[in-house]
């Protein structure tokens, strides 16, 4: 017989008082709100009270969308996603995420779309890093002033309209001015330099988009870039948003003490979307329908780039946003927002394009806020009167095409203008180093392009730079050095060397083509002579045809 086990009445009490104790409500709240209307890309939802601005809510079918329009009993919601999943009634939830995209070095050389999601066929990002899409700007005691250059590798934008690191500078004009192609050599340009690339397509055609990634992918400039894509096919809630991804892009590796350059192609377009969104979602209309905050649209996104102080590890975003004008009209509503808001402004002129100046860069409305302070000292010095040179010379034309007789100085004057603007063309994807556009520079401020043929000048400028550099490999490195009275008087004795003999070969092709050999003056006298003797036979024989009034077959 066993023994009866046996559980007295205070053991019982005390497992009942522990599971008491250790005993932890808890409860599961959702704020669930209802889907009003739906349509063209917008949501108004009933409900969500406690919805924050740019929360990522979730309807019922899993589509997402951003808490946008945040009023007393219901809220706007951009959907980012099928529009035409979501019906009226359906239920919405909060997330209680902030709309965020992936950064990080993983996305080089990707194309993404506006909320960081890869549109090429290269698989997943492998990054876990993500950044806030909206965040506040650095403030003042975070920045130091703008003072490294950014090199662009465009003679005319950083021997007149410098940019620096941590700059905002506008690329405004006309459609087909050559703005995109200003934006894709400066990235081109930073290869080697240190500087990771942004490109912000908003409202392209997939063609155009395909075109500049080729375009940076055969000049290697791809590795070092990322594309975000918005294109028009998209709604328009992405390429309102796209700006603000590249912008997050950016200040992640600006926040690591590293440089990045970012390009808005074109905020014009960003805005329109943004009329869209804000007009669909009922916001009262401004000016040109735009709604009343489309200057803090633009603003906070530009205020994002600056350059850090060196507490912050000096890190910098550069930014180059474009902005399209009508009929060169820069004082319009859009143009004139950003304007304001940048650091300066590069003015594409569509006459100057359409002459064959290219860049085509008006340089009487184009200005560096930051100016010399993004020069080195040898550009500073050597394009210090160029801008007063190109003036005089416009005035001078204008003058000139009246016909008036001109002065010996005033001739002088429209010689070396005529020198300096066909030594500042250039080629597309085409960039040079700082050093070269010095030398370069340095022949043409110092008159030595003047009695040069303007046809001459493109190989002037080749085979003098080519010529400077076999001379002294050491130029280039004393040139970032500083400039000195030493590196003037060795680029003045290298050209009293070099131009006597780039004028006489140029002399000598010349001749070589203007001249004839002696055996083919006579070949060609004897074919000439054979030629007449057979018009007058022809003549000859349909004389009596022509005198009778007959002309012949066709």
């Amino acid at each position: 017989m066993t023994d009866a086990i046996s559980i007295s009445a205070d053991e019982i009490t005390s497992v009942l008082k522990s599971y008491i104790d250790d005993y932890k409500m808890h409860v599961d709240v959702d704020e669930v709100g209802r889907v009003m209307d739906v349509g063209d890309g917008i949501a108004h939802v009933k409900g969500l009270p406690s919805a924050m601005a740019n929360e990522i809510v979730e309807f019922e079918n899993g589509v997402v969308g951003l808490a946008f329009d945040l009023e007393e009993f219901s809220i706007g919601v951009i959907v980012l996603g099928a529009v035409d999943d979501i019906d009226e009634g359906m239920d919405v939830r909060s997330t209680g995420r902030i709309l965020s995209v992936p950064v990080g070095d993983a996305l080089l050389g990707r194309v993404v779309d506006a909320l960081g999601r890869p549109e090429d066929d290269k698989g997943p990002i492998n990054t876990t890093a993500t950044r806030l899409l909206e965040t506040q700007a650095a403030s003042v005691v975070e920045r130091q002033p703008v003072h490294e250059p950014l090199q662009t590798g465009i003679k005319a934008i950083d021997a007149m309209t410098p940019i620096g690191r941590g700059q905002r500078q506008l690329i405004i004009g006309d459609r087909q001015t050559g703005k995109t192609a200003v934006c894709i050599d400066a990235i081109i340009n930073q290869k080697g330099k240190g500087v990771k690339c942004i490109y912000v397509a908003i409202a392209q055609k997939d063609s155009t988009v395909a075109a500049v990634v080729e375009q940076l992918r055969e000049h290697g400039a791809l590795e070092y870039t990322v594309i975000v894509n918005a294109p028009a096919a998209t709604p328009a809630a992405f390429q309102y948003l796209a700006p603000y991804s590249g912008a997050a892009i950016a200040q992640h590796w600006m926040y690591k003490g590293e440089h990045a350059l970012v390009v808005y192609d074109d905020l014009s377009k960003q805005a329109v979307a943004y009329r869209q969104v804000s007009l669909l979602l009922r916001r009262p209309p401004g000016r040109e329908a735009f709604p009343g905050d489309i200057f803090y649209l633009h603003s906070r996104l530009l205020e994002r780039a600056g350059k850090l102080s060196e507490e912050l590890g000096a890190g910098s975003a550069t930014a180059l946003p474009i902005v399209e004008t009508q009929a060169n009209d820069v004082s319009a509503f859009i143009p004139t927002n950003v304007i304001s808001i940048t650091d300066g402004q590069i003015f594409l002129e569509s006459d100057l394009f359409n002459s064959g100046q290219r860049p085509a860069i008006n340089v009487g409305v184009s200005v560096s806020r930051v100016g010399g302070a993004a020069q080195v000292t040898a550009m500073k010095k050597v394009a210090g009167t160029l801008r007063l040179t190109l003036a005089q010379y416009r005035e001078l034309a204008a003058f000139a095409e009246f016909g008036s007789d001109l002065d010996s100085t005033s001739r002088r004057q429209l010689d070396r203008g005529s020198a300096m603007m066909e030594l500042l063309k250039q080629k597309q994807f085409s960039p040079m180093e700082v050093t070269d556009q010095v030398v370069s520079l340095w022949a043409g401020t110092t008159g030595h392009m003047d009695d040069i043929d303007l046809a001459d000048v493109a190989a002037f400028e080749r085979e003098w730079i080519e010529y400077a550099h076999s001379k002294n490999p050491l130029l280039a490195g004393q040139i970032m050095d500083g400039w000195s009275d030493e590196i003037k008087t060795e680029l003045a004795s290298l050209m009293d060397a070099f131009k006597p003999a780039f004028v006489q070969r140029r002399r000598d092709l010349a001749d070589d083509i203007t001249a004839p050999s002696e055996e083919t003056s006579d070949e060609s006298m004897e074919d000439v002579a054979a030629d007449l003797k057979g018009a007058e036979a022809s003549v000859a024989a349909h004389k009596p045809h022509i005198e009778h009034g007959y002309q012949g077959d066709d």
